[in-house]
């Protein structure tokens, strides 16, 4: 993109790509500002300056929209925390941003009241996880009914993957289809499984399993041939109104009158039940990555983990990093909004540590985008001049 000039990065961002943008900050709650965009944009990314908290990690942020219409992620990183611990979110929306919002708002302030006491000090890690959950199920509960509540049919979800650091410790809570990657010396370490309907891996069939035995059917990766996410907040039709959604779909022809008088349902089809895990960081710790998937889909972990950290070689700023991170997926054609955060552990001296190769068809894949943005740009400078 630093190959384009000044007049024709203008045209890209007035002329593709509607460049209209709203920002909404929550401030009030001291969350950090959060700009969404009403159309898409392939270029502005947006990113708050780094922070650095008490425990010395440093945040790096970034949320970008990509070739979507609307943006539906969200991103918390409070650094001050609870009882030490600083905290950080991403939150990735469908079928609008009323849950994302909510949850923006909401869930942190639900872990504050829980979770107060030293509980994620302590070493009781069952009760921590019982708290967890707790929290998850009554925000949930929560925004259900504020759906219900709002005057409008919005059938928007959210799923959520968020962690607490401290004391050389990482929680990490997750429904959904985000990803939490640690880097150990180099290493990338899966933290978080996705729950999509669909696949071969344990994950996915303990997913399948659950929705069958709720009453659910699946059809191409789809619970119920709609939503192929299988954890998330909100999603009011595959929870407190799986009948009328039945019934719905009845009437719109997506299945028989028959078929439906033959669906009974024997619990929720989407759930809000949080994976909870603690990690423990050691000094080979070097770095957490929290993504949604439009990072994931199109790059992995250890291409991720790679990147961040010959870019933190080069300049050691962690936000810098997180921006290049969301700008090179966009360059693999990634056709999701991308919502990143960066958690330097703070055990690493980056100077010191050799540069990385990266993999040969993420190298390919940037090529080609270069190319292919530059004879964009080429033809755009063509018809500007006719």
């Amino acid at each position: 993109m630093a190959l384009l000039s000044p007049q024709l990065e203008t045209f890209l961002l007035t002329k593709l790509h509607c460049g209209a943008s709203n920002l909404k900050s929550s401030t009030k709650n001291n969350f950090l500002p959060v700009r969404v965009k009403s159309q898409c944009s392939a270029i502005a990314i947006d990113a708050p300056s780094s922070l650095t908290d008490v425990a010395g990690i440093r945040w790096g942020s970034a949320s970008l929209q990509g070739p979507r219409e609307e943006m539906e992620d969200a991103i918390i990183v409070r650094s001050e925390g609870v009882d030490g611990f600083s905290f950080a979110g991403v939150f990735d929306g469908h079928g609008g941003i009323s849950s994302v919002n909510f949850l923006r708002d909401e869930l942190y302030k639900e872990f504050v009241a829980a979770l107060q006491g030293g509980l994620l000090s302590g070493k009781d890690f069952s009760a921590i996880t019982n708290a967890i959950k707790e929290v998850f199920e009554n925000v949930d509960r929560k925004l259900l009914n504020w759906l219900e509540t709002i005057g409008e049919e919005d059938e928007s979800g959210a799923t959520a993957t968020v962690m607490f650091i401290g004391n050389n410790v990482l929680i990490i809570s997750h429904i959904g289809d985000s990803c939490a990657v640690l880097s150990r010396s180099g290493k990338a370490e899966v933290l978080t499984d996705s729950h999509r309907p669909y696949g071969s891996n344990k994950a996915s069939l303990q997913e399948i399993r659950r929705i069958r035995e709720a009453g659910g059917w699946i059809v191409n990766g789809r619970i119920c041939g709609d939503i192929a996410v299988s954890r998330a907040f909100g999603d009011i039709r595959f929870k407190t109104k799986k009948n009328e959604m039945v019934q719905k779909g009845v009437e719109e022809g997506r299945w028989s009158e028959k078929f439906g008088s033959r669906v009974q349902f024997n619990g929720d089809l989407v759930i809000a039940s949080p994976d909870v895990f603690q990690v423990a960081l050691d000094s080979d710790a070097e770095f957490v990555l929290l993504a949604s998937d439009g990072l994931w889909d199109y790059m992995k972990s250890s291409d991720a983990v790679a990147f961040v950290r010959n870019q933190l070689r080069q300049h050691g700023d962690v936000q810098i990093a997180c921006e290049e991170l969301a700008r090179a997926a966009l360059d693999l054609r990634s056709q999701d909004n991308i919502s990143i955060v960066i958690a330097d552990l703070g055990q690493t001296d980056w100077q010191t540590l050799p540069l990385q190769k990266q993999n040969l068809f993420f190298e390919l894949g940037q090529a080609f985008a270069t190319v292919g943005l530059v004879s964009l740009g080429i033809w755009l400078s063509s018809q500007l001049s006719l």
